[in-house]
């Protein structure tokens, strides 16, 4: 099978609408741009001339039939572009064509002979590429004959496409059809229209490609913001879940919150939701999240929608965190608004802008609940799901702080994000003993072992301190109750360390005066020994004293010797 050939195509330079357009506009054919008053037709017209001669080479004409080329100059300029050294270039010609109601009579036939006739000189003096008629009501405001009114479009649409020339074709929006007349959009090879809505008194502004001959294309509405830089439009919806993911982890900036989390923090890239009721400290721990990422060297981006940026400086820097000083260095920008002041579509527009033109590391949003005032709860939550997922396409770590209400389910989030979150850190109140105090738990953290212990933390002077909440048969303790109780178990513990150190020392006593006995009848034994020894010692010399008088006796009787009497009697009585 034959590849099928790709339909050429002009890149108007105008941010988001080359995407949603796959390439820009049709080459060499008209596009037909539509939409109500202050819709900013004429303005994204001007855009698609001034980048083509600007960016890409191709010098264009402006054609306009009610603004001349000095107010079209004053008008642009507030973008930034300088229309008058674009035509010293030659680069752009401005042709203003007036026409008059009152002058035109539908009388014979209708030519625009002499209009192709000016165009023409006008495309030939710069060899221009890109061609604007704006508006294209103004030209033919005098016919009423359908019939005429067709025939002379195409046949302009058709001169358009002979020359070759890349045209834009604006026009007013009619009731209930693109446009007034009701055919531009049937001869226009792409239709572009352009929405500026109120709803409920905040107005949002809307791009939708209606028809685009030959290629595919975008088919949502996209928000789309005109500031002093001129078009952005925001491609978000036509995103897919194609991002990449990262196994670098980031510091939360509160060193045992990172131990919660794995011992390593977030997931770089990961999107993080931190609810709890008002006064739980949900900015603070966003300020040490920030503060940890400027500390790297990282950018950040912080979006408040109820202070002020010198106001939230003050504030955290009651808690140690100096945010002034990384605002000083270009690592933080601190951008403030009412979530009222745009609507929901210019919000997400204003915060792709800022990202794309910051290329910030770390995104907060305080807090997004806000969000809801400036639309309803289905378009707040449409909106930050496109916004998560252009920030996870951007490897950008987000982080998303909610307000809950007292009184419902803390496990819920007012515009419903919570499913598509990687981490949740839920903040309450416990209240007891007479004092709120705060409470924090890892709701979930997606891809990491994570922490299920509630934990008590304190706000003070040096920053958030994480403590261990004491859960006993009473419950779950903190502040007051919980330092009475450990300091009533820390009394038993000591009483009990007590009685047991009573009792050892009552052991040793009783160990000693035994021992102390046992030495005493040892000694007593000892002296009995040699007691014993001196009287047996005393019987010997006794005993051998009575042998010694015996024998002196038996001497001194003369006994023989067998009776220990003297011999020497017998002796004498032989005689």
């Amino acid at each position: 099978m034959a590849k099928p050939s790709t339909l050429p195509k002009a890149l108007t330079g105008i941010q988001g609408l080359d995407e949603i357009t796959q390439g820009g506009l049709p080459r060499g054919r008209p596009t037909l741009i539509c939409g109500s008053a202050g819709c900013g037709k004429t303005l994204l017209a001007m855009e698609f001339l001034i980048r083509g001669a600007t960016e890409y080479g191709e010098p264009g004409v402006f054609m306009p039939f009610e603004e001349n080329a000095e107010e079209l100059a004053q008008n642009v300029r507030s973008l930034g572009f300088d229309l008058g050294k674009l035509i010293k270039q030659k680069k752009l010609l401005i042709d203003f064509v007036k026409v008059e109601r009152n002058e035109i009579e539908e009388t014979g036939d209708y030519d625009l002979e002499g209009l192709f006739i000016r165009l023409n000189a006008a495309i030939e003096s710069i060899g221009a590429k890109r061609v604007v008629l704006d508006t294209i009501e103004t030209l033919f405001s005098g016919l009423q004959n359908e019939g005429i009114l067709r025939a002379e479009l195409r046949r302009l649409f058709r001169w358009l496409k002979d020359k070759g020339v890349t045209a834009v074709i604006t026009g007013e929006r009619g009731e209930g059809k693109l446009t007034r007349r009701g055919l531009e959009e049937y001869v226009s090879d792409c239709v572009i229209l352009l929405d500026h809505r109120v709803t409920e008194q905040v107005s949002t502004r809307r791009m939708r490609i209606v028809k685009y001959r030959g290629t595919t294309h975008g088919t949502n509405e996209y928000p789309f913001l005109i500031d002093e830089d001129g078009f952005s439009v925001l491609p978000i919806t036509s995103l897919g879940l194609k991002h990449q993911v990262s196994n670098e982890r980031v510091s939360s900036g509160v060193e045992r919150l990172d131990t919660m989390l794995g011992g390593k923090g977030y997931y770089r890239g990961s999107t993080i939701l931190v609810s709890g009721t008002a006064g739980t400290g949900k900015t603070s721990i966003a300020a040490h999240f920030v503060r940890a990422a400027c500390e790297r060297g990282e950018r950040s981006l912080y979006f408040t929608f109820e202070e002020s940026p010198g106001q939230m400086i003050r504030n955290m820097r009651s808690i140690g965190v100096d945010l002034g000083k990384y605002v000083k260095k270009d690592l933080l920008q601190i951008h403030s608004s009412r979530a009222t002041f745009y609507g929901l579509e210019m919000h997400l527009a204003m915060i792709h802008k800022l990202v794309q033109q910051k290329k910030p590391d770390v995104v907060v949003l305080d807090p997004v609940g806000a969000l809801m005032h400036a639309g309803t709860e289905r378009d707040a939550n449409a909106m930050l799901i496109r916004l998560i997922d252009f920030l996870k396409l951007n490897q950008i770590t987000a982080m998303l702080l909610n307000l809950t209400t007292a009184g419902e389910s803390l496990e819920h989030s007012d515009v419903d994000i919570s499913s598509i979150v990687d981490s949740w850190l839920l903040l309450r109140d416990i209240e007891i003993g007479g004092e709120r105090n705060r409470a924090m738990y890892v709701l979930k953290s997606r891809g990491m072992r994570h922490s299920n212990q509630l934990r008590e933390y304190l706000i003070t002077d040096q920053g958030l301190d994480l403590l261990d909440v004491y859960v006993g048969p009473e419950g779950v303790l903190t502040g007051s109750a919980r330092i009475s109780l450990e300091a009533r178990e820390r009394a038993a513990a000591l009483a009990i360390q007590q009685e047991a150190e009573g009792r050892e020392r009552d052991r040793q006593r009783k160990r000693e005066a035994l021992e102390a006995r046992i030495l005493a009848m040892r000694k007593e034994f000892e002296i009995e020994e040699v007691e014993r020894a001196v009287v047996a010692s005393q019987e010997v010399t006794r005993l051998e004293g009575l042998q010694q008088n015996r024998r002196t006796m038996a001497l001194s009787r003369q006994a023989d010797e067998g009776n220990g009497i003297a011999r020497t009697n017998k002796k004498r009585g032989s005689r």
